[in-house]
């Protein structure tokens, strides 16, 4: 059991390691990630992210919270147990998870987002960290080459983020750049022809070619991409929508667009003829 093989829990919320805690949830603690729950710190372990240091809850010895308390132990991760006012001090969540780390995040992307044919998402200004989980979820199921967050996105290795990855922003190479427009140098300095995603007049998706090399530029919430950045892509994309629609959620265009994109390079790959899904 969690009590035999550790010392006796920390009971103090005034214990240092809270405040190391916060910061990471808050993004403050230099090159760290909060990474909260079971299934989050299972897969960082899985996708080789370095823990720094772990928190188990005290009152939990389920057959779960022990196997992964043993690979912690097994990696010499710093471990400790925790009441449960502590957990709730430590984790972020409404609900305290049994199991909350601090991790290393993921560094130098660069070369893997843009390998092979590049089938990149760029998330222009998302400032929703649900909806950049989401859309660096979809881009990993879909079977893209990586996610770059642009501009006053949202921190894609946050703690909310990573929850709505639900893990894939541990396996599939992310990049942050603060600059759109060094994104999108970026994206075609490695030979991406760039399709903004538009809510009416550009090309219909089904229309529209996305194979070969491309980033795939996604507004924000609200008002979207800019329309100087839409006009200085290669390709404008509109996916089409029966009235009174005038809008998709972000995450749900990203899913829409990498989706067809992927049909599309299989289809070409295959030699069968391109028709749209549905």
């Amino acid at each position: 059991m969690l009590r035999q093989a550790m010392p006796g829990p920390i009971t103090s919320r005034h214990n240092p390691m809270v405040a190391r805690y916060r910061a990471a949830a808050a993004g403050t603690l230099a090159n760290a990630m909060l990474v909260d729950g079971l299934h989050l710190v299972s897969a960082a372990l899985d996708a080789g992210a370095r823990i720094r240091e772990a928190a188990l809850a005290a009152d939990r010895d389920d057959d779960a919270l022990l196997s992964l308390a043993g690979r912690l132990q097994e990696l010499k991760v710093s471990t400790v147990r925790a009441s449960g006012p502590v957990m709730k001090a430590l984790s972020p969540l409404r609900s305290a998870s049994p199991v909350v780390a601090i991790a290393d995040r993921p560094l130098g992307a660069e070369p893997a987002v843009y390998r092979a044919t590049p089938l990149a998402l760029l998330a222009a200004g998302v400032q929703d960290p649900g909806n950049v989980g989401a859309i660096v979820r979809v881009a990993e199921a879909a079977g893209a080459t990586g996610v770059v967050a642009a501009g006053p996105c949202a921190d894609p290795f946050g703690w909310k983020a990573l929850r709505g990855s639900m893990g894939s922003a541990l396996r599939l190479p992310v990049l942050i750049r603060g600059e759109l427009s060094v994104a999108i140098e970026e994206a075609r300095v490695h030979g991406c022809r760039v399709v903004a995603t538009v809510p009416r007049g550009g090309r219909s998706l089904f229309d529209a070619d996305l194979t070969g090399a491309i980033a795939i530029l996604l507004g924000g919430e609200g008002r979207g991409l800019e329309a100087s950045l839409a006009d200085a892509a290669d390709e404008r994309v509109t996916i089409p929508m029966r009235p009174p629609v005038e809008s998709l959620n972000v995450a749900t265009a990203a899913a829409l667009m990498v989706y067809e994109a992927a049909r599309q390079r299989r289809a070409r790959s295959t030699g069968q003829r391109e028709a749209p899904l549905g």
